[in-house]
C-alpha cells in the first residue's frame, strides 16, 4: 500500500518498518533492483522515474513535515500547465534542515512556519494551500507584472477566490507589494486575465479617467461566442491586448477577420495593442481610445495622468503603434 501511494519510493526508516534490514537494502541497491535517489531515499524498481516518483523522492528526502511549494505546488494544483523549470520546490518548517543541511540535487528548500498545507487526504502529495502557493509566488516574482500573472491565472481558472487570497494576505505580517495587492485582487476578480491587460486597465483606462470597461465580456458574433479583454458596450469599442508571442501565431489573421466582421455587422471598433502601447506609450494609447469613445457618444474627456508630458491634451494626441 505504502509503495503504491508513494509511486514506488521509500525512505530508509520506512523500508526498515516494512521489514528490510540495512543489509537487505544495501543488497538491493548493489544488484540494481532498487535505485538510490537521494540520501536515504530509494526507488524500489529499476528504470526511469515518473514525475510523481520524483516529487515523492523530494518529499521523502525533506522529511515528515515537508510540502511541495512555489512552482511545484502550482504545477500539481493546476495553476500551471506543467512543470516550471527543472527544480522541485519543497517547504519545511523554519527549524528544519533537511539532509542535515546538505543540499540535494534538483531540490530547492524554502523554510516557513506560515504556510498551512492543503488537505488532500492521506494518499496524495502534500502541498501548500493554493492561497499560500500564490502568495509565495507573488513574493518571489521579479516584477509586479509577473506577480499579477500568478494571481490572475489562479483566479481565472477558478482554483481560488479573491476573498480567500485576501484572507491569506491578512494572515501574513509581511507581504510584498501589499499596497498594490488590493487593487490587483479587485482586477483579478473583475476578469482582468493577464498582466498586460492589467497595464491597460491601470495605466491607460484608470490613470486617464476613461470609462470603466467590462473584462472578458461575452459576446455573440456571427453565431459564435467570443470573449473580449475590455469592452465598452455603450460606445461600441473593444480593446484587445496581445502579448509578444501573439504576432507569431496563426490566430493573427483569424482575429483580424473577426475584427473586420465586428465592424461590418454592428459597427464595433476593435483596437489591438501590444506591450509597448500599454506601458511606455500608455498616454498616447489613452488619447487614441478617448477620441474614439467621444466620437461614439462619450460626453466626458480624458484627463492627463501623472507622467511628465502626458499626451492626453484635449483633442490632440500622437499616433500609437500597436
Amino acid at each position: 500500500m505504502l509503495l503504491s501511494v508513494q509511486a514506488g519510493l521509500v525512505d530508509r526508516d520506512q523500508a526498515r518498518r516494512l521489514g528490510f534490514s540495512d543489509r537487505q537494502i544495501w543488497h538491493r541497491l548493489r544488484t540494481k533492483r532498487w535505485q538510490h535517489i537521494h540520501t536515504g531515499v530509494y526507488a524500489t524498481f529499476s528504470g526511469p522515474l515518473s514525475r510523481e516518483a520524483r516529487l515523492w523522492a523530494a518529499i521523502l528526502w525533506a522529511g515528515p513535515d515537508a510540502m511541495l511549494g512555489h512552482e511545484t505546488a502550482a504545477e500539481i494544483q493546476g495553476i500551471t500547465d506543467g512543470p516550471v523549470g527543472s527544480s522541485i520546490h519543497v517547504v519545511v518548517s523554519m527549524r528544519r534542515r533537511p539532509g542535515q543541511g546538505r543540499p540535494a540535487r534538483g531540490i530547492v528548500v524554502h523554510r516557513s512556519d506560515r504556510s498551512p498545507d492543503q488537505f488532500v487526504g492521506p494518499f496524495a502529495l502534500p502541498r501548500t494551500s493554493i492561497e499560500d502557493t500564490v502568495l509565495d509566488l507573488v513574493a518571489a516574482s521579479a516584477t509586479f507584472d509577473g506577480a499579477y500573472g500568478w494571481i490572475s491565472r489562479a483566479v481565472s481558472r477558478k482554483l481560488v477566490s479573491v476573498a480567500a487570497l485576501r484572507t491569506a494576505t491578512d494572515r501574513r505580517s509581511r507581504v510584498r507589494w501589499r499596497a498594490w495587492l488590493s487593487d490587483a485582487l479587485d482586477d483579478a476578480g473583475d476578469g482582468v486575465d493577464s498582466s498586460l491587460e492589467r497595464r491597460y486597465v491601470a495605466d491607460v483606462e484608470r490613470a486617464h479617467g476613461l470609462p470603466r470597461s467590462q473584462h472578458q465580456a461575452r459576446r455573440r458574433l456571427d453565431g459564435k461566442t467570443h470573449y473580449r479583454d475590455s469592452w465598452y458596450p455603450e460606445f461600441g469599442v473593444v480593446v484587445e491586448v496581445d502579448g509578444p508571442s501573439y504576432h507569431q501565431n496563426e490566430r493573427v489573421q483569424l482575429d483580424k477577420d473577426r475584427d473586420n466582421t465586428n465592424l461590418a455587422l454592428d459597427g464595433v471598433k476593435t483596437f489591438r495593442f501590444g506591450p509597448v502601447a500599454v506601458t511606455e506609450r500608455a498616454c498616447e494609447t489613452a488619447a487614441l481610445v478617448a477620441v474614439t469613445l467621444r466620437r461614439n457618444g462619450w460626453t466626458r474627456a480624458a484627463r492627463p495622468c501623472r507622467r511628465v508630458g502626458c499626451a492626453v491634451r484635449a483633442a490632440k494626441f500622437s499616433a500609437v503603434a500597436t
